[in-house]
């Protein structure tokens, strides 16, 4: 498939070449297999077909979703919640605190909170409890997260102390496996933020290296509102550390020293 054909796939769904531009390799090897096994001779029949059948496209979407994730990513992100965004939430003495990862891919963004969150409530007599809400609209990533069986390079930034205190070896240690406490509390869905909105009143939202990178600007706006509505006030948004929040998006502030964190205003 040549890059001006991936063009019009991409045009076809919103998405942003620039998004999708070092990692189209494999999305046009896993796309030209779905064309493959549908019979379309070229990139206009696979357009045509996708126009006129909601399951082909829906496909065609989860072949095109990218997964790149590991556990800490960004770490200083996951610093700046343990010693400051989180301890104001533990001091705000709510009974819940609700949290969303939106695109939660194969699961280790929300391990690797509920790591944070563990070894933080052993420092405060009075915490609140956590629900956390994962959705994904690839039903193979929320298999795997279910799971929670990673390799070697999803846990690269994985402390010793954290690997041993936090995860099970397995398969002669080529594999780990998250313990068992850290998969309870977690409701996992398969879930596409545009149709089918998850709730509201989150206090904390990731949204991380998905709709802030791989759409174009109306959808991205789109889909972004939709997400800060779901926020509670006083919420924090949380994106990846090379997306940025489209000019004009109302209603959040960005904290004062964790660029990727944004608290919605009251």
């Amino acid at each position: 498939m040549h890059d001006d054909q991936f063009r019009q796939l991409l045009d076809r769904f919103n998405y942003s070449w620039s998004g999708y531009r070092k990692v189209r390799k494999g999305v046009k090897k896993r796309i030209c297999r779905h064309m493959q096994e549908l019979n379309c001779p070229n990139i206009n029949a696979y357009l045509n077909l996708l126009n006129q059948s909601d399951a082909v496209r829906q496909e065609a979407e989860r072949r095109m979703t990218v997964s790149i994730s590991r556990f800490f990513r960004d770490r200083k992100l996951w610093q700046g919640l343990e010693d400051d965004i989180l301890p104001r939430m533990i001091a705000a003495e709510k009974k819940v605190l609700r949290v969303w990862s939106a695109g939660c891919a194969r699961g280790e963004e929300v391990y690797s909170f509920k790591i944070v969150w563990d070894r933080l409530i052993g420092k405060h007599v009075h915490a609140p409890d956590i629900r956390i809400t994962a959705t994904d609209m690839h039903p193979d990533y929320i298999e795997k997260a279910l799971a929670g069986i990673y390799t070697q390079s999803s846990l690269k930034e994985v402390s010793p102390e954290i690997r041993e205190h936090y995860f099970d070896i397995r398969k002669r240690g080529r594999h780990f496996e998250v313990k068992a406490f850290l998969k309870k509390g977690v409701d996992w869905k398969i879930q596409d933020i545009f149709t089918d909105p998850s709730g509201s009143a989150f206090d904390i939202i990731f949204l991380r290296n998905n709709l802030l990178t791989y759409y174009k600007e109306p959808k991205k706006k789109e889909g972004l509102n939709k997400v800060i509505k779901a926020l509670a006030p006083d919420g924090w948004l949380i994106v990846g550390s090379h997306e940025k929040i489209p000019a004009g998006t109302l209603n959040i502030e960005r904290h004062d020293t964790i660029p990727w964190a944004y608290r919605r205003e009251v």
